[in-house]
């Protein structure tokens, strides 16, 4: 199974998010996210987080929280999303990206972007400072067929 770590930072109003548009085989192609990316051998979630942030945007983060886990299920593949929340930083934002375009956005306008629609869940658990959560998101190619927060359903 599949471990990947997820942050959105958070510069007052805003958020950085990357515009995953490079890669022509990406399974988030068009979407936008935050900033993450895949454990390398020995990671522990906060490692492979902190890693990636630096890779992907030149920021080190200086305060963060875990927030839940996400268990993604698309079309049999399992995968576990550690999710985070910075909103301390330093550093220079890179101007370019491998992985796609960075932005700093409001975060009120992420679910009127092109998001997966279980991310529209989490975020306003988020946005409603719910501690640390478990949820389950199931996926058909790129539709949610099934929600399950804390091990209760939520969809259908």
């Amino acid at each position: 199974m599949l471990n990947t770590s997820l942050c959105y930072i958070r510069r007052g109003g805003e958020v950085l998010l990357m515009h995953r548009i490079k890669k022509a085989q990406d399974q988030n192609r068009d979407k936008w996210i935050g900033i993450g990316g895949k454990f390398e051998p020995g990671e522990s979630p906060e490692d492979c987080m902190l890693r990636e942030v630096y890779e992907e945007t030149g920021l080190s983060l200086d305060a963060w929280r875990y927030r839940g886990i996400i268990t993604f299920v698309l079309d049999g593949e399992t995968e576990y999303m550690h999710l985070f929340t910075a909103d301390r930083f330093h550093g220079q934002l890179r101007e370019d990206c491998a992985e796609g375009q960075l932005e700093w956005l409001p975060w009120e306008t992420l679910p009127t972007l092109p998001i997966w629609e279980g991310d529209k869940i989490f975020l306003r658990l988020l946005d409603e400072e719910v501690p640390f959560f478990s949820l389950k998101l199931c996926y058909h190619a790129d539709s949610l067929i099934q929600a399950v927060l804390n091990g209760e359903k939520i969809l259908p």
